[in-house]
């Protein structure tokens, strides 16, 4: 049985319709098939669904990249990669299901995917604790990628989760620090990462693995510092208010790519990911064709160069921050400034107005 949003009222009656036409005989006086008809009617589906997904509000957006019949990690990893050999452990606690990761390859060649897994139905979804990962899973991702690091392997990260675990258990053992590590870990790593959020991008549960090269997002996927839900019980303290945080965060992947935040787009069918997994499987695999061609002619240096060089250039180019020396990435200052920061003029300032001073009294 589909799923529907509650924006798409009516393509779930026209879709209905449609099971109607293309099974006529279990309808009194009907024998054969309306082909014309049936033509007609997934037109009228085709257009509402381009009218609906072409004008979405943010917090309509989040609500597509959390539909239960989006594709998941866990399909995109068995549909685009060869000989996968997952990995468990961090060596120090335990497994954590929450996040799938291990070897495989892509176009013949090995890589290191990591996917933050949600699940597909209840049963999996609580064995996989909703995609939040806990400070072990963060610990065996950072545990790959330093292995996947040394043997040269690039790294692929699938990003959707709502946030790390907010437990107690998981604080116990560390939870800010294992974040923190794994981020320090991806911006040290000297091979090409590229990270795709899939899906929900939320917090430093996300972060925490799209620290990469290049951060890719899915259409209709979503990434922000926290749930429009917590951002509306924080500012508004009404949870009620989604759509006015949604619209407030930025969280949508035009807004993040004008923002210089991520770097591409990855086009999703119409209607959503889930509507025809086929196509979005391709477009997955030739984007990450074409960013693992950007890095073939880099060497080591020159990808942690990249990768650091766009970090520190986000923010400088709109909001509240000055203008940059697009070379050195450094604040471009004024003259007073410039004439604090020379010493030698200070010390001739010091001295000019000490005299100045002893002239005045000596009068």
């Amino acid at each position: 049985m589909k799923n529907y949003l509650n924006f798409e009222a009516e393509v779930k009656n026209l879709e209905k319709e449609l099971e109607q036409l293309k099974d006529p005989y279990n309808q009194e006086g009907l024998s054969e098939v309306d082909t014309k008809n049936i033509s007609k009617v997934q037109n009228e589906i085709d257009e509402k669904l381009k009218d609906i997904y072409s004008n979405l509000d943010p917090w309509q957006t989040a609500l597509v990249a959390r539909h239960e019949e989006r594709p998941k990690a866990k399909f995109f990893i068995d549909h685009l990669f060869e000989d996968f050999m997952p990995l468990s452990g961090d060596r120090f606690y335990g497994e954590d299901k929450s996040v799938i990761a291990g070897f495989g390859k892509f176009n013949s060649n090995s890589v290191l995917v990591i996917g933050q897994e949600k699940g597909d139905n209840l049963d999996s979804r609580i064995e996989r604790n909703f995609g939040m990962m806990r400070p072990e899973g963060y610990r065996k991702s950072i545990r790959l990628m330093k292995l996947a690091d040394k043997f040269g392997i690039p790294i692929i990260s699938f990003i959707d989760t709502p946030g790390a675990y907010p437990g107690v258990g998981a604080e116990e053992r560390g939870q800010a620090e294992a974040i923190a590590k794994s981020i320090e870990c991806c911006m040290e790593l000297s091979v090409p990462t590229i990270s795709i959020i899939i899906g929900e991008g939320g917090s430093g549960g996300a972060i925490a693995l799209a620290s990469s090269n290049k951060v890719l997002m899915f259409q209709n996927a979503i990434y922000s510092v926290i749930s429009p839900e917590g951002c509306a019980t924080i500012l508004w303290r009404d949870p009620k208010k989604t759509l006015e945080a949604s619209k407030a965060m930025k969280l949508s992947s035009k807004d993040l790519l004008s923002l210089n935040i991520i770097d591409e787009i990855i086009p999703e069918p119409i209607g959503g990911a889930h509507r025809d997994k086929d196509l979005i499987l391709d477009n997955v695999r030739d984007s990450i064709k074409k960013n693992f061609e950007f890095f073939s002619t880099m060497d080591k240096n020159e990808i942690i160069n990249h990768r650091k060089n766009k970090f520190l250039s986000i923010g400088r180019s709109k909001g509240f921050a000055m203008q940059t020396d697009s070379e050195k990435l450094s604040m471009k200052k004024s003259v007073l400034e410039k004439l604090i920061n020379n010493r030698k003029i200070i010390y001739i300032t010091s001295a000019i107005i000490l005299l100045l001073s002893i002239i005045i009294i000596l009068l």
